[in-house]
């Protein structure tokens, strides 16, 4: 089947955390015989901050974030067996929802995939006349980045035929264990891009453990970070590219993972970089949010801090054999369970589930 995704980029993590989601999932399928086309916007520099050049298994066409452009693209919805948005595109979002859903096939199966659901659900309650809300009886599927049972009701309860989370995962090839980096050495790191409902939970599970352990030292890597006024053991290094991740997350002592507010408080939501410090076999301190247990196993898999003074108990009762130990349990459990090659085998399932009922309906 051809797959037409119009996303916000496969070739950039700049300002784009879906990145590492998107190469992840779409190659999978590749290896499970689809054909994909990924559609980006040359908008926010980042095809001047590229992590990759276009991969064997996709095509990438990117467009110029103009009118004629993207009508252009949104055309070529018309020649896919499958249609996919994405949710937080950054430019057209409307527009390219709208236009693909008209320009796909009758047989075509058509999805919404939220990457940032919470956030979405957010501004669907907000806006009664919201154009998703009035879209989904037209969708066969929202795939949502994560959620869980309150994201489910909450589209449902919008009118989507069919909610379903796929998760965030591993892909092994990308993300594993690699020697440590004097670049990326610290007693805790925070990779994270500074987000206006981030910032206050940094404030609160990084720099305030950062202030109560002034002898020890804290990284944090992310774009927008530059004008933060931070504690003096408190090193930025600006944006990181996935190319250093490996060595980003082998590298500390510990590696802590913040939620956003919308994330934490719908919980189910695992953050890319959850799987990502898994994967190194880094030592993972994570804020506290429901769902976790699906993932990671507390006190043995991960720790969990409920507020600053957590955080910093744990970076001072941990040593570099616990922290070993926890990353390489880690590490076992999203290889086992929570890795891209699962993740594509459910996609591929749900896909070909829905195209052999449109065939059997169409011969009916």
């Amino acid at each position: 089947m051809k797959i037409a995704f119009y996303g916000s980029s496969l070739l950039s993590s700049y300002w784009n955390g879906a990145a590492t989601y998107y190469r992840g999932m779409l190659n999978e399928l590749a290896r499970r015989g689809y054909a994909i086309t990924f559609y980006e916007p040359d908008a926010f520099d980042r095809q001047k901050h590229r992590d990759i050049e276009p991969p064997e298994w996709a095509e990438v066409k990117v467009y110029p974030a103009t009118d004629e452009a993207m009508r252009g693209v949104v055309a070529e919805a018309a020649r896919a067996d499958v249609v996919v948005k994405a949710s937080g595109v950054g430019v057209f979002d409307k527009e390219l929802l709208e236009g693909v859903v008209a320009a796909s096939r009758p047989d075509a199966i058509r999805i919404f995939w939220d990457v940032d659901a919470p956030a979405t659900l957010a501004e669907l309650r907000e806006s009664p006349d919201h154009l998703l809300r009035r879209t989904l009886p037209a969708l066969d599927f929202v795939l949502t980045y994560g959620g869980g049972p309150p994201v489910i009701e909450a589209y449902e309860g919008f009118g989507a035929r069919r909610c379903i989370p796929i998760y965030n995962a591993l892909d092994p090839s990308t993300h594993h264990p690699v020697p440590a980096d004097e670049r990326f050495k610290a007693d805790l790191s925070f990779l994270g891009n500074r987000l206006p409902d981030r910032e206050a939970r940094v404030e609160q599970f990084f720099l305030e453990p950062a202030a109560r352990l002034p002898k020890r030292s804290f990284l944090i890597g992310g774009n927008g970070w530059e004008t933060k006024g931070m504690p003096s053991n408190v090193r930025h290094i600006g944006h990181v590219y996935t190319r250093d991740h490996n060595a980003f997350n082998t590298s500390p002592l510990a590696v802590l993972n913040i939620a956003r507010d919308s994330m934490a408080t719908t919980g189910y939501s695992p953050a890319t970089r959850v799987f990502e410090a898994a994967g190194a076999g880094a030592c993972l301190i994570t804020d506290a949010w429901v769902g976790l247990e699906l993932f990671l196993k507390e006190g043995e898999e991960v720790l969990v801090a409920r507020d600053g003074k957590d955080v910093a108990d744990h970076v001072e009762m941990l040593n570099p054999e616990r922290a070993k130990a926890i990353g390489d349990a880690a590490r076992r459990r999203i290889m086992a369970e929570h890795t891209y090659a699962r993740r594509g085998a459910e996609v591929d399932a749900i896909l070909r589930e829905a195209a052999s009922q449109k065939r059997e309906r169409s011969v009916a």
